[in-house]
């Protein structure tokens, strides 16, 4: 008899690029978007309801708020909402010159800050660059150029930031200061082999091990705090895009996928594209910190 498969279908959401997916704590939910689908996703596990909001706009990511509501990280900027479904009213202008660029990963850091960059639209090269947004709006450059900024972590005692330019195939590591919010001394931490597909989107364990999503890859894949891989669990979507600890003892591993760009022949090869699944990997993630903004 075959082994039963490490993953399960959470939702069969179709969407076009399923990304950043975060644990909203004081929900009990599951936040993510469809880029291109231009939609932010909520799934209540304890439910198994779920929900989707369509926007006017393409969305990198979606955020709880400490003061409640959400933030939205839209294609020219960053917006707050006080509900699910209440207006938008933008807090901080990204690149607004730029209609070829858009936001695209974003993730806070430990104190509630937001990290995140851009790409061009086409996925051009050297087209972005990598931010960090304050509570107030403040808007500083940390990184360019970049083509597509994509995964982002902080090491367990938030010493240390790793970071995915997914066009360099490598990811790099920051030296950062919780208290100040600054990231020196980049370089590389991992090389990948591009047998492994794109690394996309990533997120950390409470051991320090880092869960890489992998565009192409048909994966997700676990390495060391010291950067060696130690687990590769497959599943059964080519484009694998980021992944998240969630559940009440964030036990449980979400994973987003896309169907965009893929043939009719892939599609019905792959008729989970673009679904969300959940691993149970027996290690817990750690708790993201909501936006201060």
């Amino acid at each position: 008899m075959a082994d039963a498969p490490e993953w399960q279908v959470v939702l069969e959401a179709a969407d076009l690029i399923g990304e950043g997916p975060v644990w909203d704590g004081p929900r009990g939910s599951l936040l993510w978007t469809d880029i291109a689908g231009r939609r932010i996703h909520r799934h209540d596990p304890a439910t198994n309801r779920s929900w989707a909001r369509t926007l006017e706009q393409m969305a990198g990511a979606v955020l709880p708020r400490a003061s409640g509501g959400l933030a939205l990280c839209l294609q020219d900027g960053i917006y707050l909402t006080d509900s699910d479904v209440g207006p938008l009213r933008l807090l901080a202008a990204i690149e607004p010159d730029d209609e070829g660029t858009r936001l695209n990963d974003v993730k806070t850091d430990r104190m509630g800050r937001l990290w995140g960059g851009t790409m061009a639209i086409d996925a051009r090269p050297d087209a972005g660059a990598f931010y960090r947004i304050t509570s107030a709006g403040e808007v500083t450059t940390i990184a360019s150029p970049t083509s597509i900024s994509n995964g982002i972590e902080w090491s367990p005692d938030a010493s240390l930031m790793y970071y995915i330019d997914t066009a360099t195939r490598r990811m790099d590591v920051f030296d950062f200061d919780l208290a100040d919010g600054t990231a020196v001394n980049r370089r590389t931490f991992i090389e990948f082999d591009e047998s492994f597909g794109f690394s996309d989107g990533m997120t950390i364990d409470a051991e320090g091990g880092l869960w890489v999503a992998f565009y192409d890859g048909w994966a997700v894949r676990r390495f060391s705090p010291s950067g060696a891989l130690e687990r590769t669990i497959d599943l059964p979507a080519a484009r694998i895009t980021s992944c998240a600890f969630g559940g009440p003892d964030l036990r449980h591993l979400y994973v987003t996928s896309a169907r965009d760009g893929l043939s009719a022949a892939q599609l019905a090869e792959q008729p989970y594209a673009g679904a969300l699944f959940v691993l149970e990997p027996d290690l817990s993630g750690l708790p993201i910190t909501p936006f201060a903004g």
